[in-house]
């Protein structure tokens, strides 16, 4: 009994013990497939974006109906630009990147503009002491929002092009930090200090993968750091927040108050929440708490963990994100993969940052949960960049040319994507500074095809392969030169008499044929009997003689062929 049971448990511990490591290998099989990338991205997309819906109807029912008169009225706003997000999201899944790369300075002049229109009195809407949107049809639209998906692609494809890892400093400062100051500037007049922390952490993304050197990295930091305190301390409100952060407890009614409420629905939340649409602080304690707040809604509704969920989604898009970085080929994709994936990342980090206490309030939305039309349009516009850049990672590629589209693809028309090849001005550019440094080319490692050989480059090379794996019926450029024997002459007849027969050869399907072996069909076409035949006597030398065949000629096949049947034979 003893046994049985010791026996019992031993089996348990090793099930136990062995659920973890199958657990790996079936993420480790996933994430081995070629496409595993783009589709977890896509779900990433689609999973935030709906639970963002649902947490935005829980959390702007209250407000909504004391401004709308209906609870859905915030709801169905954020419900319209949800679909046109995804949208978005498809049209820049089906973009090409070369058109892309053409359209990055067009995008980025239009949004510049559009940042100037919108402080013009008449043009802009004036909300809350802020000239930020424009109102088209009953719909906001924040042009500083925009700015940042072609700040991404203008300044990914401006590093991209100048070879980041040869340029001078010059080339990776000018002209990217002047535009990104001229935007800051434009943004700063609205005002908007949220938005002018992400395009500081674009700036710094894009130049930090670009290879700037760490000194003169931390150079630019510091003094972005110094700027952004400068401008919280001259503003008022924006001072307050900063003293309130700093000693929340002196006035917890004044600039303090939403960091007190947002602590208070989370420590009301608990482990597991009150329940979804029970929050207490969304009926008017807790202003903004669709918006920039959501997080403590999400904490007080759902519990510990609800947050810890949230926070598990944008850890596994941000591991997705660098993995896309990582894997691509094109230096403007995986320059533009690793910028979106810190934007979003640190968009997160700050929103749950300064809701939990860790950080000053600072207004910076959480993606996809918060109710914002335009960040919502936008950061799914991103996931779309990003879920482009994974269906050209080369395995991507190599699976969607040669394999048959998936159901998703086919249903969604998607194109097949290129395989990045570098143009004739990087080609150029390379060999002017591999002869500017001396530094011999390393071509890079060939990928191995089904014969097992190695991928050569170069004419000699290319013909060496080919010499050891010809194929059937293929003259091998190699041996062009030599030419096969000549066969013998050709004539109709005999010498009457001579009991010698001269020999024919018909060229037969584009190589020498035994006229023997074809069929009769063949043969009367030819004038050759049904049934020659093929001993020696009068007929002369066996067609099978093995003095007329030549094997020495790759391709080809020369047999003896039937001699003519001696005029006046029968």
């Amino acid at each position: 009994m003893a046994t049985t049971t010791v026996e019992a448990a031993r089996s348990a511990a090793a099930v136990g013990a062995s659920a973890p490591a199958a657990i790996a290998e079936a993420i480790r099989n996933l994430l081995a497939r070629p496409l595993a990338s783009y589709h977890l991205i896509v779900t990433m997309a689609f999973l935030l974006t709906s639970f963002g819906l649902v947490m935005v109807l829980s959390a702007s029912s209250v407000e909504g109906y004391s401004k709308e008169g209906s609870a859905y009225g915030l709801f169905s706003t954020q419900v319209i630009f949800a679909f046109l997000g995804f949208f978005v999201f498809y049209l820049t899944l089906r973009v090409p990147v070369r058109f892309l790369r053409r359209a990055a300075a067009p995008l980025m002049i239009v949004t510049t503009v559009l940042l100037a229109l919108v402080l013009i009195p008449g043009i802009g809407t004036l909300s809350q002491g802020a000239r930020r949107w424009f109102v088209i049809y009953g719909l906001s639209v924040q042009p500083s929002e925009l700015v940042k998906v072609a700040l991404c692609v203008w300044g990914a494809h401006l590093l991209a092009s100048r070879r980041q890892d040869n340029a001078s400093l010059r080339e990776l400062l000018v002209p990217l930090v002047p535009v990104g100051l001229l935007i800051c500037l434009l943004i700063i007049l609205e005002p908007n200090l949220s938005t002018t922390i992400t395009i500081a952490i674009i700036i710094g993304a894009l130049l930090w993968f670009a290879g700037l050197p760490i000194k003169v990295f931390l150079t630019f930091a510091i003094s972005a750091i110094g700027i952004a305190v400068m401008l919280a301390l001259v503003e008022g409100y924006r001072s307050q927040r900063v003293m309130s952060f700093l000693n929340n407890i002196d006035d917890p009614q004044g600039a303090g108050y939403q960091e007190r409420q947002a602590t208070y629905a989370l420590a009301n939340g608990g482990v597991f929440g009150v329940g979804l649409g029970q929050s207490r602080a969304k009926w008017n304690y807790l202003p903004n708490a669709h918006n920039d707040f959501i997080f403590a809604i999400i904490g007080e509704e759902l519990g510990l963990l609800g947050g810890l969920l949230v926070v598990f989604l944008f850890v596994v898009l941000a591991y997705v994100g660098f993995r896309i970085a990582h894997r691509s080929t094109d230096p403007f994709l995986r320059l533009m993969s690793a910028t979106i994936t810190v934007l979003i990342t640190a968009q997160a980090l700050i929103n749950i940052g300064y809701v939990i206490g860790l950080l000053p309030v600072t207004g910076i939305q959480l993606p996809l949960l918060s109710a914002g039309g335009t960040s919502t349009l936008t950061i799914l516009a991103m996931l779309g960049l990003l879920a482009n850049a994974a269906r050209h990672e080369p395995e991507a590629v190599a699976a969607l040319t040669t394999g048959r589209p998936s159901r998703m693809s086919r249903l969604l028309r998607l194109p097949t994507p290129v395989a990045y090849r570098k143009t004739r001005a990087e080609n150029l550019r390379d060999r002017m500074d591999r002869k500017r440094t001396g530094t011999p080319h390393r071509p890079p490692r060939g990928v191995r095809g089904r014969s097992a050989q190695p991928s050569a480059r170069g004419r000699g090379a290319r013909d060496q392969v080919r010499q050891e794996s010809p194929k059937r019926g293929f003259t091998p450029p190699w041996r062009r030169s030599q030419t096969p024997p000549s066969p013998p002459p050709r004539t109709r007849q005999t010498a009457a008499g001579s009991g010698a027969g001269s020999w024919s050869r018909v060229d037969y399907r584009g190589g020498y044929r035994d006229i023997g072996s074809a069929s009769p069909r063949a043969r009367r076409a030819h004038g050759q009997p049904e049934r020659p035949r093929t001993t020696a006597g009068s007929w002369g030398t066996s067609h099978r003689d093995a003095s007329h065949r030549d094997t020495s000629y790759r391709g080809t096949s020369h047999r003896g062929a039937v001699p003519r049947r001696p005029a006046g034979s029968r």
